[in-house]
Formats: structure tokens, sequence, C-alpha cells
């Protein structure tokens, strides 16, 4: 949908007879259904005439196509400003200009990703050509209008206040973006380089017909893109379907084909740690897209999505499918049935309401199966770790009954993790006083468990394992404060008494932690492991849980002031006591269980409570030496 259009010309006349800002609010609530808010339209009126200063260039073609605001049907996503025409060749040409009114930046270590002001706060952000890089993908990829009429994008962005020409946003390290979407500043002289720059593509006026054609185009994967990921997925042998995860594909498949026929439906598949829920995922969104099925990864940790789009690509920098794995909060806006299919992985940490402060949307659930013809959740509920948790079975079957949709549940049994013993996540549930299970003691000789005596020892062991294919991390429950986001010298994790002392990871690696070749040192925690493994795991558990008189108690009252998976618990426990500590109870038994079931070979465990590793130590099998 576009909210504005004309030809260059017309656009101008608005522009100067009228308030453009107006002009664009009045088409967006003609077309949406709402006003926007105060900051969008200053925006509006700031950008849009840098923009207009731009055109009026005449060597750029009075009847070129101007669109503002052109939402991409696929996402909640926006282009800013676009230009049509003809180029030397005659061939129809868009440019994507993406507007940014950012006055300073700062450089990360991250791909893709600066920091700005926003919101009256520092955030990280994409880089302005990579933004409009992406659009101009999604455009090729998805459109049938550009990638059928061969119409060429050339994308750009333009930061009319942003003045240092040698700053961060150009630093080398950004390059490989720099050159797929030119960055324009501030300036006389940078203005005049983007007119030369729209000049060069658009030679000729084309009387906007080439936005009508995007407009109108059919949203589908296109038989290239397809092609692309199928090619991916077929040089990775750790995404090989095996037993029931080959069974659930096929009928999650048959179920999609389906869907055009019929009716909505809904696939729920439940599956315990290393069943192979998320290979079964990315699998599907490749068969989907192969289809000709509009598509998309779903979870709401970014780490998953990081790490498998990193593993179909073989890169760690951003693609042209980055937009295939989004986020669970990202169908507060969509319309009915935009997509064909939605695979929502680690289903169980759906929130209800979407947004930075928790204040966008109705009900993740309800949204992602009202945007989707047919929706897949896989679910594990044992894994729930955070208070705002709500993915279960049983809500995702209600909101499916009330939209219509038939509902199917699956399962996948087979275990593939934690050496394939499913001895040992029995055992696990049992000894951490989760359930009750007839596994209470351990053989070791079947997975590799130990205990060890210092945090110190741990790091040595993962990092020994580590030598052997960067598939050994360390993790731990959330009991430190995150003192190294402020103060990038400062030690989050500190035992002085056994010389200790190490850095979470969510700063440097972020979402591609767990495979990183550099952040071995670094300490991961739920939110950037869940739904991921290691060969090996070193699992720090701290002094959330302890055991007195043969019993585990969960202590949250111990968890870190920044961690928000337990936060509201103590005005929980004022009203209802019995509810905060079952709550709080099955929160931190559930992170540590899930933390202990990253690895596929062997898990090692220190505990800052000395009756924890008594605890463990007594139920395992055949004892250690001391």
């Amino acid at each position: 949908m576009i909210i504005y259009q004309s030809e260059k010309s017309g656009f101008l006349h608005d522009l100067h007879t009228r308030d453009i800002e107006e002009v664009v609010g009045e088409a967006f609530r003609a077309k949406i259904g709402h006003k926007v808010g105060q900051s969008e339209i200053k925006s509006w009126a700031n950008s849009l005439g840098y923009m207009g200063k731009v055109l009026m260039d005449e060597g750029i073609p009075g009847d070129c196509g101007v669109a503002i605001e052109y939402t991409i049907p696929q996402t909640a996503k926006r282009m800013d400003f676009l230009i049509t025409g003809r180029n030397a060749e005659h061939q129809d040409c868009l440019i994507i200009v993406e507007l940014k009114q950012w006055e300073s930046a700062e450089k990360t270590t991250k791909d893709a990703v600066v920091v700005t002001r926003l919101g009256g706060s520092n955030v990280e952000t994409s880089h302005p050509s990579y933004q409009a890089w992406s659009y101009a993908a999604l455009l090729q990829n998805f459109n049938e209008a550009v990638y059928e009429s061969d119409i060429r994008l050339t994308p750009c962005a333009y930061l009319h206040n942003y003045p240092d020409t040698n700053g961060p946003l150009l630093d080398p390290f950004y390059a490989p973006h720099l050159e797929k979407a030119p960055l324009f500043l501030k300036g006389g002289e940078e203005r005049g380089k983007l007119q030369a720059f729209i000049r060069r593509h658009v030679r000729y006026g084309d009387k906007a017909e080439t936005l009508y054609k995007v407009e109108g185009g059919r949203i589908r994967p296109s038989k290239s893109l397809a092609d692309g990921i199928v090619g991916m997925l077929a040089q990775r042998a750790e995404f090989v379907l095996i037993d029931d995860q080959k069974l659930v594909y096929e009928k999650a498949m048959q179920q999609a084909r389906a869907v055009r026929d019929g009716g909505k439906k809904v696939l729920i598949v439940e599956g315990g740690p290393g069943t192979g829920k998320s290979v079964v995922a990315v699998n599907l969104l490749v068969g989907l897209t192969q289809a000709g099925l509009l598509s998309q990864y779903v979870t709401k940790n970014a780490a998953p999505r990081a790490v498998y789009e990193a593993a179909l690509t073989g890169s760690y920098r951003k693609s042209h499918i980055s937009n295939m794995f989004v986020g669970s909060g990202s169908f507060t806006e969509t319309e009915a049935n935009e997509f064909d299919a939605l695979v929502v992985d680690e289903a169980h940490r759906l929130n209800e309401k979407s947004g930075r402060y928790g204040n966008r949307g109705e009900h993740q659930v309800k949204e992602i199966i009202r945007a989707a013809r047919f929706c897949v959740f896989f679910v594990d509920e044992a894994q729930k770790v955070t208070i705002k948790d709500v993915g279960d079975k049983d809500t995702i079957a209600k909101f499916a009954l009330e939209a219509g949709a038939s509902v199917t549940e699956m399962a996948l049994s087979s275990q593939f993790r934690c050496n394939g013993s499913d001895g040992y996540l029995a055992w696990l549930a049992h000894t951490l006083q989760i359930h009750d299970t007839a596994n209470t003691v351990l053989d070791i000789r079947e997975f590799d468990f130990r205990v060890v005596d210092s945090p110190e020892e741990l790091r040595e062991l993962i990092l020994e394992k580590n030598k052997e294919r960067n598939r050994a991390r360390m993790v731990a429950g959330y009991c430190w404060q995150w003192a190294s986001k402020k103060d990038s010298n400062a030690w989050d994790i500190a035992m002085p008494e056994f010389g200790f002392r190490a850095r979470w990871n969510l700063t440097q690696d972020g979402s591609l932690w767990m495979v990183s070749p550099t952040s071995v040192n670094e300490v991961g925690c739920i939110h950037t492991c869940q739904g991921l493994e290691a060969d090996y795991i070193g699992v720090i558990i701290g002094p959330d849980l302890v055991v007195r008189d043969g019993q585990v108690i969960t202590r949250p009252e111990m968890r870190a002031r920044s961690d928000q998976s337990v936060k509201g618990w103590r005005q929980l426990s004022r009203r209802d006591p019995e509810a905060a500590r079952n709550m709080t109870d099955s929160i931190i038994k559930n992170t540590y269980r899930t933390l202990m079931t990253r690895g596929m070979k062997g898990c090692y465990v220190y505990c800052a409570d000395a009756e924890v590793s008594n605890h463990l130590r007594s139920r395992i099998s055949p004892q250690p030496r001391l």
C-alpha cells in the first residue's frame, strides 16, 4: 500500500502550496483509518522538505513517479520515499530513499547495526544503508511485478541532519552495506551527490506507471529466492530430517498446501529438548518457500533467528533472507491471512503484548493466527522461563478455534541431544524436583555429566572442549548484574575467591554468541541460548537455587535486578504468596533444566550453593573419583 503518490511536479506543487505533512497525514488517515503521532508528522515536515530541495534539480524528469510511505505487504515496515522512471536503457527503475533525521551515531561490532538516539535514549538499530538495501531485497524476492518485469531497484539513504562525512556510519566495517546502498549526508555538496545519483538512474519519466505496477504486484516468493535457500539447505547436514521429524514436516506441508482451497489450519507440535523442533522449523521455511507460499520463521528470542539464518547462509552477515526471520511481535498490524504460512519456533516463549514497553497489540498468539492461513507452533511448555511466557497448547488451541481454524496436534519424541539419553532428561526433572520420575540415578557412562568444584575449573573444561569444533559454551542463571552494558571494562560475573571473572555475552556477539568464533570466554544466559545447542555446555547454577534438608528451593530475590524473567513477583507475592512461589519456582527450575539440556555430548556444572553440588553428585553413578 502506498500512502501518497504523484509525479515529481505534483509533489513539488503540494510541497510549495500546502503543508506536505498534512497532505500525507490526510492520505494516511484515509487509507489506514487512524491518525499518526506528532513525531511522525514532524519528521514528514522536515524530511520531505529536504527531498523537495533534492527534486528541484531540473535534470530529474518532472513526470517521474514519487511515492511516500509504501507499506511492504508482508511486514509492518514502510519505505519512506520512492522515485520511479526509466534509465538510459529505458528499463523501469525504482529508487528507494531511506530518510533519517539522525544527527549522530556510534559504530558497533555487530554487522549492519549502529547506535543512535531514538525516543530519548541510545538504542541499537539497523544501519540506514542496510535498511534501504533490505527493503529492495524484499521487493526483489517477493513482489512478482518487480522480479517478473525486471524492474531495476536502487536503494540509498539520506541523512539530511547528519554532518559527519568521516563519521562512524561510513566506517569501513559497514562497507559492504554502503556499496549496496550509498549514504548521503547533510549539506549542499551531499545534496548535489544525491541529485546526481538520481539523475544517473532516472533519465526519463514514467508518469508513475512503475508505482502502479509495484503496488499491484502479487506477493509471493520468487523462484530465484526459493532455489537459493533450497541450495543452502542442501549443503547443511545438520538440517537433515530423521524419524518423526520427517512425519511432522510432511504433515505440515500437506496442511499448508490445503489452506488455499479450504479454511485456516493450525498445527501444534510438542517436543522436548533435542527432539529437533528447530530443524523441522527451518526445513519448513525452505519447503514452504519452494512451494511458492509466502512464509516466515518466527521466534520471540533473536538468538535462534540469527543462528539459523547464519547456518543456512554460511555467513554471520545480514543477508537477502534476513527478513524471512522475524520476531513474534511483528504481527500487531498485519492484515488477516496476509501470509500463507507462519512457522513459530519456541512458541512457549510467546508473550501477550508486543513492543519494547509491552504496550502494543492484543495477544501474540491471536495475532499470529490471524495473520496466516496456516500456522505451525513448536512448543515445549517445560521451557517457559519468564512470567510473560504464555504460549501453551491450550492458549494456542483456544485462539485457533476462535479464528475458525482446525487444530491438529503432533509430537516429536526422538531425542537427539544429551547423547540421545531420555534418561538424562527424566533424571534432571526428578533431581530438580520438577516432577517425579523413575530415573533417580544418572549413569554418567551414558552422558558426560560432571559437577566441578570451581567456576575456573568449569571454564578450563569448556575451553578445552571448545578446541574440538568451537562448540562448547558457558551459561549461567541470571543472578549477576549486567555491568558491562554501560562500562565495557567492567566484569559481570565475579567470584574473587576463585580468581574467576567473566562478562555476559549480551554486548559484542549478542544473538550469535552460540556460534561466534570469539565468544567462548563469555557467559550466555537463557535468552541467548534457548532453542540452540552446543556439543558441551558448562552451567553456573547461581544462588537463586539452593538445597536445604533435601529440598530444592528457589530464591527469586537472588536474581539480578536487571532480569525481566521474574519481574513483578514481589507485587504478586503480596497479593497471592502461594501463586508467586509456584510461579517463580517453575521459572527458575525450568531455566536451569533448559540450560542443562543445551549440550549434545556433555554438561558440566558449578553450583554456587555447596548443597546443590552434593545433591547432584549423590544422584549420579558410578561416583566420580575424588
